[in-house]
């Protein structure tokens, strides 16, 4: 049972940041709306699109091709970035809802696909 929870919030992340990948590549302003800072530049916001889906891609390869525990790894890395991204809205003057419930709620989410992957791998 817990294999299948471990792998199944592992894919449902990483298919959640392909699709926020794909939201900034297609629809950026929008995105960056959501986000919770104001995005001036469509360069950052294409940059942010490819790093989102590149990371859920490669999460989702891992799990289909090597297996839990280099996921898990993965996965643990990537937890930096929405804890960064938790930094970026508060040192810019985003909403502390936005910073914490969206971006270091992410990050807790991750972390915990991360450990339920290590304990089945």
């Amino acid at each position: 049972m817990l294999t299948h929870v471990a792998y199944g919030l592992a894919i449902v992340l990483n298919l959640f940041v392909v699709y926020i990948g794909l939201r900034f590549l297609f629809v950026p302003r929008v995105a960056a709306a959501g986000y919770g800072v104001p995005a001036t530049e469509t360069a950052f916001l294409t940059v942010k699109g490819l790093r989102d889906g590149s990371y859920g891609l490669l999460g989702l390869a891992l799990l289909a091709f090597v297996g839990a525990e280099a996921a898990a790894w993965m996965m643990l890395v990537v937890a930096l970035n929405p804890l960064g991204d938790t930094v970026v809205v508060l040192r810019n003057g985003g909403q502390k809802a936005v910073a914490f419930g969206v971006h270091f709620a992410t990050a807790i989410v991750v972390l915990v696909s991360s450990a339920l992957l290590f304990a089945v791998s």
